[in-house]
């Protein structure tokens, strides 16, 4: 009877315990993350592979593009990085976005199943 006793307290003193730790959880060093879907010109899968390399800054924890909607799908952190830094970086590597045109000596290097209809 002792031992059950003794069982009974020490899960009583394990659940109570993990209870009190995760009331105690600092949640102001959370960092808030934003979703982002932007239009990025693009053909192929090697452009797939550029525009999301150009994307990925710091701050950046997801750049996914789709070669059928040439929707690019950003996470990131506001605190760290700005939708227009990284879609500046991605016009440097010659892909237009819905705010910057590429640049043009980058778009011209690029090969010739990457080269889009650009608007003038």
């Amino acid at each position: 009877m002792k031992t059950v006793k003794i069982i009974i307290v020490a899960l009583l003193a394990i659940v109570l315990g993990s209870n009190s730790f995760a009331q105690t959880h600092d949640h102001s060093k959370m960092t808030s993350s934003k979703t982002e879907t932007l239009k990025v010109l693009g053909n192929c899968e090697m452009c797939q592979a550029r525009i999301e390399k150009a994307a990925k800054l710091v701050g950046v924890t997801k750049a996914s593009w789709d070669t059928e909607t040439k929707l690019l799908t950003l996470v990131y952190d506001p605190s760290k990085v700005k939708s227009d830094d990284i879609q500046k970086k991605i016009a440097a590597v010659g892909h237009d976005t819905e705010k910057f045109k590429g640049d043009d000596k980058a778009y011209a290097k690029l090969p010739g199943c990457c080269k889009y209809e650009r608007k003038k």
